[in-house]
C-alpha cells in the first residue's frame, strides 16, 4: 500500500510534484493518482469543494432554468434573488469547512492561492456539466477547450514551487 502523506506545509515533497488533473506527476517516476499521494484531509477538502460548486452552481444558473421551463417566469427579480440566496446558504455550509480543512494553517495540504485555484477549476468543471446537461442549446467550442487547458497550466504553476 503507498505511504499516504500531504498534511502540513511539505506537500508536495519536492520540487518535481505537480498535479495535473488528478495525478501527481513526478520528473523522474511515472504519474500516480492524485489520491495515491493525500491524506483524508485533502481529498475531504475536494469532495467538500466539488458539493460546493454543484450547490453554487444552481444557486446562479438554476433560476435561468427554472425561467425557460416556465416556473419563474413571473418572478421579480427580487425573488429570484432571495431563492438563489437561499441555495446559496447551504453552498457556504459545505465551501467554509473545505477552506478550514483544507488551509495550511490548519492543518490541511493546501495554500491559499492553491485552494482558489483548485475551486476555479472545479467550479468551471461543475458548471461545464450543468451546462451540458440542462441547456442543449449551449455548445462547446474550441475557445472553451483551450480555457479549459489554461486552468490546468495554473494549477500547474500554483502548485510549483519557487524558492
Amino acid at each position: 500500500m503507498p505511504r499516504l502523506h500531504g498534511a502540513g506545509r511539505h506537500w508536495p515533497k519536492r520540487n518535481t510534484d505537480y498535479i495535473i488533473l488528478g495525478f501527481v506527476v513526478y520528473a523522474s517516476a511515472k504519474p500516480r493518482l492524485l489520491f495515491e499521494e493525500m491524506n483524508w484531509t485533502a481529498i475531504a477538502t475536494l469532495a467538500l469543494l466539488v458539493v460546493s460548486n454543484i450547490v453554487m452552481t444552481f444557486a446562479w444558473y438554476g433560476h435561468l432554468k427554472l425561467q425557460a421551463e416556465g416556473i419563474s417566469t413571473h418572478w421579480p427579480l427580487i425573488g429570484v434573488i432571495l431563492f438563489s440566496w437561499g441555495i446559496a446558504l447551504f453552498e457556504y455550509m459545505f465551501m467554509v469547512p473545505a477552506n478550514r480543512i483544507g488551509y495550511v494553517e490548519n492543518g490541511g495540504p493546501f495554500s491559499l492561492m492553491q485552494l482558489k485555484v483548485i475551486q476555479e477549476v472545479i467550479t468551471l468543471t461543475v458548471f461545464t456539466v450543468f451546462v451540458t446537461i440542462f441547456f442543449k442549446n449551449e455548445q462547446l467550442h474550441w475557445n472553451h477547450f483551450v480555457a479549459f487547458f489554461l486552468l490546468i497550466a495554473a494549477v500547474y504553476f500554483a502548485f510549483l514551487k519557487v524558492d
